[in-house]
């Protein structure tokens, strides 16, 4: 759901150059003199930003180990020799998510997307950050601000985040909309597949919904897929009445979700909850 930025490149959100991006060339050469600015290019990165990018690097590999304290200890580093480094206070917002510091990673979150408004992974995070956390109107501002860049290599996930907290609202046209877009994007992944069975089923729409469970079945194992999306497929076929599909999606949640909450409304009959 949540983006970091990308390990060793050198693209110029990540070395903080936004501000850079409208440099004359007079310090630097003209292009002919002609006077068009020139773009930032990676020897203009002063050392500062050098260091800060190496420790934002070292921070992103604890924070995905989960050594929250050190991770923030590192990027805190990475803050101090570079303070206007956007994707900097992107990630110290993600460790204090981990710490369960809401305040400081709302306040981190905001502060990066002052420093470089056109990030579209920041956008999409915190985007993510307020629906997670009961600000779902909020959220899809920068959802579409994320997919308003032209610069967004990965369009998709923005759309699915969107989608899901749509869901989550219970807005299933928003929903649609956006999950049909990730689908356009990345025909073949199973969260966009499921997400969409959920909407359809929601609708009462299980002809529908059982179009992208079919499509989920031969994207993923059963074994790969969580409780809740096998507990989706039964119910599907349930409505649909389709005993024997409904058997077999029964199994596989019995087999790998034996102790799951699904699998005991599943016991009880409690299709309709």
């Amino acid at each position: 759901m949540f983006q970091l930025p990308q390990r060793g490149t050198t693209s110029l959100a990540a070395l903080g150059l936004a501000g850079l991006l409208a440099a004359c060339a007079g310090t630097g050469g003209d292009g002919g003199g002609s006077g068009t600015p020139e773009l930032a290019t990676l020897s203009d990165t002063t050392p500062a930003q050098k260091r800060a990018q190496i420790r934002m690097q070292l921070a992103i590999g604890y924070y995905e180990q989960k050594l929250w304290p050190v991770a923030l200890d590192e990027i805190k580093k990475a803050i101090a020799a570079d303070p206007g480094f956007a994707d900097a206070y992107g990630v110290r917002a993600l460790i204090y998510m981990a710490m369960g510091e809401i305040t400081l990673a709302d306040d981190n979150f905001r502060r990066a997307l002052q420093l470089d408004p056109g990030n579209p992974e920041i956008a999409n995070n915190y985007g993510s950050f307020l629906c997670q956390n009961g600000r779902v109107a909020e959220s899809f501002k920068y959802f579409d601000m994320a997919l308003a860049s032209r610069q967004y290599a990965s369009p998709a996930k923005a759309m699915n985040n969107a989608g899901s907290c749509a869901l989550k609202a219970k807005d299933y046209g928003s929903a649609e909309k956006y999950l049909l877009q990730a689908l356009q994007v990345t025909p073949d992944q199973p969260t966009t597949n499921a997400s969409l069975a959920r909407v359809y089923h929601e609708r009462g729409d299980n002809v529908r919904a059982n179009f992208f469970i079919t499509r989920l079945s031969k994207l993923a194992r059963a074994d790969s897929l969580p409780a809740d999306v096998l507990w989706l497929a039964i119910k599907v076929q349930h409505k649909l009445g389709d005993s024997g599909a409904e058997q077999a999606w029964v199994t596989q949640l019995r087999r790998h979700h034996a102790a799951s909450p699904e699998y005991a409304a599943y016991q009880r009959g409690a299709f309709d909850e």
